[in-house]
């Protein structure tokens, strides 16, 4: 479970405080699969960064599977994000020289696995995203859909407790994007929690639940179970 309590974020300058987070309070329960949306500039990406152990947080308290994460060290937060935490980007973030195999490989490299673990890890995630046979494939020999799959399975590979996808298919066109969400509903599925930050509110009712944030907090109460609430509170606000 991933659990914040009136967290706050200050960025700090000489001159100038930038609160991108207002005691933010929220509770996302092992297996959901949750949407956040909300203006430009509304704490969406801060959320995600801290909740992604990126970022520290300036006041409150954050738990993750029960563990007070706000108090620990750089070293122990590193070891939290690679054993729990799964990443997808809107820019894909791929390698360009690697093909896809060794691009999957790169953080489980990372984190000592050895060579048989890692070839087991990457062919079943490459196969769970329908790419076994672009295995050798370079990033730019696939489409904008396919390498979205690439880092797609590059996050599972870890295993993770949690994926935090940040715009995922931002770059993606009409099909490539239900592609994609389809792809993360049959991980959810399997019961891998997901958080997705999106514009989209037609991507964002596919979530089993959506949060609409503003002025760096859950905007009035509007955590709901489907799409009418978010849809009311992005209406308010756009």
């Amino acid at each position: 479970m991933l659990k914040m309590n009136r967290v706050s974020k200050i960025y700090r300058t000489d001159t100038v405080e930038t609160h991108a987070l207002r005691e933010f309070s929220l509770e996302v329960e092992e297996g959901e699969f949750v949407s956040v949306t909300g203006p430009s500039g509304s704490g969406k990406t801060t959320f995600l960064n801290i909740a992604g152990l990126l970022e520290e947080l300036t006041s409150g308290s954050y738990e993750l599977d029960g563990r007070d994460i706000s108090s620990l060290n750089d070293k122990d937060r590193s070891r939290v994000r690679n054993e729990k935490i799964g990443f997808i980007f809107q820019s894909f973030n791929l390698i360009p020289e690697l093909n896809i195999f060794d691009n999957v490989d790169v953080p489980l490299r990372y984190r000592g696995f050895k060579s048989d673990e890692r070839k087991r890890r990457i062919e079943k995630c490459l196969d769970m995203v329908g790419l076994t046979s672009r295995i050798k494939h370079l990033p730019a020999q696939l489409s904008g859909g396919q390498q979205q799959r690439v880092a797609i399975a590059r996050a599972l590979a870890g295993e993770p407790r949690f994926l935090l996808a940040d715009e995922p298919t931002g770059n993606l066109d009409t099909h490539m994007a239900d592609s994609v969400m389809e792809l993360l509903g049959e991980i959810n599925s399997q019961g891998t929690t997901i958080i997705m930050v999106t514009h989209e509110l037609t991507l964002a009712d596919r979530a089993k639940r959506n949060i609409f944030v503003r002025d760096g907090h859950v905007s009035d109460g509007h955590v709901s179970d489907g799409p009418h609430e978010l849809q009311f509170a992005a209406a308010a606000g756009a």
